[in-house]
């Protein structure tokens, strides 16, 4: 069955990501979108732009927590105030009337992070009000922030506002960060199977990748320095009572994260890409941090923290039967040479590593995570098994073949090993070439 990618950045309305054919030549039929709290509460605009324009594959979308914290409250850290919860909470309705699969937070991200676990819980409250809602979060402390809730309670928050809005509960990523959470796999496994034990309905997604990818000014900048938004953090910068404390905090971080040389940008920018915050902090003779601080004066940058999972943790977690697959890849821009490679390998990369590289895991496991767990957990009744009356979404491969080409070096480059590809019944890929149809469809919840 065509597999699904339940953790995905793909960029479906861009010219340059509608065909999605970094996904295709995994075997991926559908992505999941508006996750990290970042998919916007007009969901029926993104949808008709898909039917109206065409998508190489299925797409689904969640209504994002952050982005609706920013349209009613900006960038600001505080509790809501009177009239704005109301706001919210309608604004989640209307995500989840036009179609939303359900709520997603980013917690780790502003202005997500300046929000309560009660905020929160309210706002998934509302969506379980539909049929079939989840709950998707990046969770507020996978391991590596600085001054943050650590990821023991993180997991914990998470659980409860499954728990107490009755919504279905997925880690998006679900993982540990930093040198200091290695080896912590059991850990990890363990909170979600006792809150499965005792009734809640607890999923995750991964990749297997050791390195993230996110933006400067999360890994760099305190959250109570980017309160506000970018022109009133650039103002503390500009401060010299505040910018010596921005300046430590960055240091902090950036320890927690390896250093400056672990930090490389997959940004667009030429004087950027592929080059490590320690060798453009040389390069302009400033320290890491105020190299962090002059960059963001142009704008925010996307950056890979490399070093960052465990691949001990990676293949711990992978065992578990509710753990599902992602790539957690965004669609590189034409001008985007560097990228992170999970975009074009993180399915085949996952089946080489433990399948044919390692006998970890049976074929037939890891395909389920690749396709009928996920469709399972997302309510596609008709998709993710080879039945009939089943939707066609189906991958051919050669297990052989069936690998990932992109390094960190050469991200760009696609699987190998998918010789057919259906989706919605057309022929997607064709003797291992691509063809130009755009036969995705946009999938709404189901009832």
């Amino acid at each position: 069955p065509g597999f699904i990618d339940a953790h995905s950045h793909a960029e479906l309305g861009e010219d340059y990501g509608r065909d999605a054919l970094p996904y295709r030549r995994q075997g991926i039929t559908t992505v999941v979108l508006g996750l990290d709290g970042g998919g916007t509460p007009d969901i029926a605009d993104v949808l008709a732009g898909w039917e109206t324009d065409g998508i190489g594959v299925n797409g689904l979308m969640f209504v994002g927590h952050g982005a609706i914290r920013r349209r009613v409250m900006g960038m600001e850290d505080r509790e809501p105030g009177g009239e704005d919860m109301p706001v919210m909470r309608g604004l989640v309705a209307k995500g989840m009337e036009e179609g939303a699969f359900g709520l997603s937070t980013g917690l780790f991200y502003v202005p997500g992070t300046y929000a309560s676990t009660e905020e929160v819980i309210e706002l998934a409250t509302v969506a379980s009000r539909y049929p079939g809602a989840i709950y998707d979060t990046h969770d507020r402390d996978l391991g590596a922030v600085y001054q943050g809730v650590g990821y023991d309670a993180s997991v914990a928050e998470a659980i409860r506002i499954g728990e107490e809005s009755g919504l279905p509960v997925v880690f998006s990523h679900y993982n540990l960060q930093g040198a200091h959470n290695y080896g912590r796999g059991d850990d990890a496994a363990r909170y979600v199977n006792e809150a499965r034990e005792r009734g809640v309905d607890v999923w995750a997604a991964h990749h297997p990748y050791t390195a993230t990818q996110s933006n400067l000014r999360s890994y760099t900048i305190p959250n109570w320095a980017a309160a506000g938004g970018a022109d009133t953090m650039i103002e503390r910068f500009d401060d010299p009572s505040t910018s010596a404390g921005i300046v430590a905090d960055t240091e902090a971080m950036l320890e927690i994260r390896g250093g400056a040389d672990k930090l490389m940008f997959v940004d667009p920018r030429p004087s950027l890409n592929g080059r490590t915050l320690a060798e453009v902090a040389a390069e302009r003779e400033l320290s890491p941090a105020l190299a962090a601080q002059d960059i963001l004066r142009e704008g925010n940058a996307s950056v890979m923290n490399l070093e960052l999972y465990d691949d001990a943790n990676t293949r711990r977690l992978a065992r578990e039967p509710w753990m599902m697959t992602c790539t957690d890849g965004r669609t590189p821009r034409p001008d985007q040479p560097i990228t992170h490679p999970r975009t074009f390998g993180a399915f085949p990369k996952k089946m080489r590593m433990f399948v044919f590289d390692e006998p970890l895991l049976k074929p037939e496991f890891v395909v389920r995570s690749f396709s009928g767990l996920a469709a399972d957990f997302y309510g596609l009744s008709n998709r993710g098994y080879l039945r009939e009356g089943y939707t066609a979404d189906v991958v051919v491969l050669d297990p052989d073949d069936y690998r990932d080409t992109a390094t960190f070096d050469e991200p760009r480059n696609f699987a190998t090993g998918v010789t057919y590809l259906l989706v919605n019944g057309e022929i997607s890929i064709d003797g291992g070439v691509a063809t130009e149809r755009l036969p995705g469809r946009a999938l709404r919840r189901p009832d």
